[in-house]
Formats: structure tokens, sequence, C-alpha cells
């Protein structure tokens, strides 16, 4: 068995290795193969060993260790009136965050120049030009809708149309070169919960529930995304209780209109409550008001009708509820619960569990940190980093043989 330098960072990371000897226990590998692949890795700076660790608590001299602080990612949340920003270390342990709260319906021209400025001045004040650790790796952006992950940008949002085939790399280009990767904001928020207390769970449904309706699918510990990244836009389900009332994404009878927070805001507006966001809602509910707790838990009763099918296809280990809703968990989760039992197998909810969200309103960011992470430091991208830092052949040096012409 042979592992590349990018499987051994890996092992190492994930804390299955902590010394060379695990290593070759671990892989199989001769003493020379283990020392050529960590050699690779602590003269690009990603692993620390010997007398490298004297200040990290007193470890082996043998023992390796990820160096968390060879760099940073930057993580860039944007949602219908805010965007949220980050700089993390190479473990997604933040290092500052700010947001930029902005007009609905503003388009990139507007927002990126303001996000850009706040990352700048965030890597001005945490990784300051020159100082070990500042290199950016990538950047992890979301958006609400449909993402394109190849070219890196939405090509479908019912709430955010200006933004739809917009690359949003140039934007960044003041900040950073480092590579940009584009998720939808169900999806990050599901890999959030990797770095969260749902992190030894393979097989999650995680729910967002704002302003509008969404699932990040985890199976077999991998987001998946669907065959055009379209999954789990539950969100625009088609359903019977909902005839005829139009849509915010063009067609009608879709679930949000009588379970999104946009259509509870509505509803509440109608009956003459000053609500002006569903957070207004939630708030109220949260003080004790009994009208928009039984508001809330009647959109979560709506909404685990159509949950329940996922739940029986999926047979998810956990329903995670994140979102805006999700600051009143217990009354919102009542009515999820009360359809999800009603209307899913018994063995689909013998061992289910319903969960809050792990970093609350900061999840969004926190999921796009770990989307660059995952992207930088999987085993490819780092031999491929490695590959690329390695000297150019001398010049001067003999010319291959099997290029040498005779």
């Amino acid at each position: 068995m042979s592992e590349s330098a990018g499987e051994v960072l890996e092992l190492v990371r994930s804390g299955r290795a902590a010394t060379r000897s695990d290593l070759r226990r671990l892989t199989g590998m001769s003493r020379t193969a283990v020392v050529a692949r960590v050699t690779a890795l602590t003269d690009a700076g990603l692993l620390l060993e010997g007398e490298e660790l004297k200040s990290t608590g007193g470890r082996p001299p043998g023992g390796l260790v990820f160096n968390a602080g060879r760099g940073v990612v930057l993580g860039v949340a944007i949602g219908r009136s805010r965007a949220q920003v980050s700089v993390a270390d190479l473990d997604g342990r933040e290092l500052g965050a700010a947001s930029v709260d902005h007009e609905e319906g503003s388009g990139p021209d507007v927002v990126m120049p303001q996000v850009a400025e706040q990352l700048a001045l965030l890597l001005a004040e945490r990784a300051p030009a020159g100082s070990p650790g500042a290199e950016v790796f990538a950047v992890g952006l979301s958006l609400p809708g449909t993402i394109d992950p190849v070219r890196g940008l939405c090509i479908d949002s019912p709430v955010m149309a200006a933004w739809e085939g917009v690359d949003l790399r140039p934007h960044l280009a003041s900040v950073t070169a480092a590579p940009v990767f584009v998720g939808n904001d169900a999806d990050v928020l599901a890999r959030s919960e990797r770095l969260g207390v749902a992190r030894h769970l393979d097989d999650l449904i995680v729910l967002k529930a704002s302003t509008g309706l969404g699932l990040g699918i985890v199976a077999d510990g991998r987001v998946v995304s669907g065959h055009l990244g379209g999954a789990g836009e539950i969100g625009h389900t088609i359903v019977a209780g909902a005839a005829g009332r139009p849509c915010r994404c063009g067609n009608h009878g879709c679930l949000e209109t009588i379970a999104g927070g946009w259509a509870l805001v509505a509803a509440s507006r109608e009956a003459g409550r000053p609500v002006g966001h569903i957070r207004d809602l939630v708030d109220l509910a949260a003080s004790g008001d009994a009208e928009a707790k039984a508001q809330l838990r009647e959109g979560g009763r709506l909404l685990g009708e159509v949950l329940a099918v996922a739940i029986n296809l999926l047979n998810p280990q956990a329903v995670v509820v994140g979102g805006d809703m999700a600051a009143a968990f217990d009354v919102y989760a009542a009515g999820i619960r009360e359809s999800v039992y009603a209307r899913s197998t018994a063995l689909a909810t013998r061992d289910l569990q319903f969960l809050p969200s792990t970093f609350g309103d900061r999840a969004g960011v926190v999921g796009c940190v770990a989307m660059a992470l995952d992207e930088v430091l999987s085993p490819d991208a780092v031999d491929a980093r490695l590959l690329r830092s390695r000297p150019a052949p001398s010049s001067s040096a003999p010319e291959p043989a099997a290029t040498r012409q005779l």
C-alpha cells in the first residue's frame, strides 16, 4: 500500500496518526517512504514535527501535528439582506468576522465591493501581509439558489435573480488570488454541521428554515448536491394546501407559499402585526407571544408533511434545524415532529434525532469555511500543491535521456 503525501496529511489532520510509527502501521509503507512524505509536508509548512513541537505541550520527539497556522481561508455567506464574512485558520477556527447589511434585491455590483472591503480589513488585522500564516488558501462563498460548482456561479435563484450567471471571482481579486469555491446556502449549512454536534453522524438532513426553505443532505459522510446542484429544494415542492398561491419562483402552489418565512411574515402583516422579517416573528415567539408561537409551530407542521417523504427515502440519523426559525427550536421542531412521526415509517423514525444547528446564525459562514477547507486540504489538492511548489529543474541539468535528440 502506498499513500500520497496528501493522504498522509489527512491521517494526521483526522487524528488517526500522531507519529511516523503510526503512519507506517496504518499505511504499510516503508520507513523511507514515510520519511519522504513527511519531509515534503514539513518543507511545505503543513506539518510540524520534532523540535518544532516543544511548545505544544510535551509531545513526543517523533510527534507530528497539522500546522493550522500555515495559512487562512475566507468564508462569505451572502443572503437576501445580509452578507457574513470570516477569516479562519486551517483548522476552521474563526480568527475574525464581520457582517454587511444590504437592501433586499441588491446585486453583486453593490454587495461584493463591501464584502471585499470587510475581508481586506479582517486580513489586515488577523493575518497581515508578511506574517506567518498570512497566505490565503481559498475562499468559500455561498448563495441561495442552484449553483454550478465548476464555473463557480449561481444559475438559478428565485430570491436573488441579479446574481444569476455572475462570476464573483473578479470581485475578490483585490483581496486574494486564491481559488473561490461557490456553494448553495443549504449545502454549506450541512457542511457546518460536519464540524458541529453531528460530526460523528454520516447520514443527515440539515434544514435551512429562514425566508425560504431548503435542505442540505449528507449521505455516507458526503454532502449530496444532485445532478445539477438542485438537491434539497424542498421549499418549491408543490403541495395541495398551497394550490393557486403564487410563489417567488414564478410557480404556483409551492410549500414556501404557506410555510416559508416570507409567507409567515406576510400572514402576520395581514393580521396587523408589526413584523418586517422572519427574525421578528421568531423574537415574538421567544418572548412568549402565543400567536407567533402558534404560527411557527404550524409552519413546522406543514414543512414536516413534505420532510417526512425525504426521511422515508433517505433514512437519516438526524434532522438538524438551522436558519432563522431555529432560534425558536422547541416550538418549530415540535410542529415538524408532529407531521414526521405521523407520516414517516416506524423504521425511519426509530432512532431519528432532531437537533438545533450548532452554530446558530453563524452556520452559513462556518459552512463556507468548511467548504473551502474541504477543497484545498483534500489529498488530491495537497498533492497538487506540493507538485506546484517543487523547484523547476535547473537549465544546466542534463536533459533526460527520453527527451534528448540524437
